[in-house]
């Protein structure tokens, strides 16, 4: 039951830090070429703190 719970959370949390990346290319005025590589690297970081975080649940 807890790993659904978790999911639906981590799930939210990615889709908030995606529109607060959007709002910082919009707000910066980032190239169309650099707007991949932004997303593409925090949405890698994100993860790795979410599976991190799911592994540490996991230990405990």
């Amino acid at each position: 039951m807890s790993i659904f719970v978790f999911v639906f959370f981590a799930t939210i949390y990615l889709f908030i830090i995606n529109s607060m990346t959007n709002s910082l290319v919009v707000q910066k005025e980032l190239s169309e070429e650099r707007i991949p590589n932004v997303f593409t690297t925090i949405n890698v970081l994100i993860m790795i703190l979410l599976a991190s975080t799911y592994v540490r649940l996991l230990v405990i």
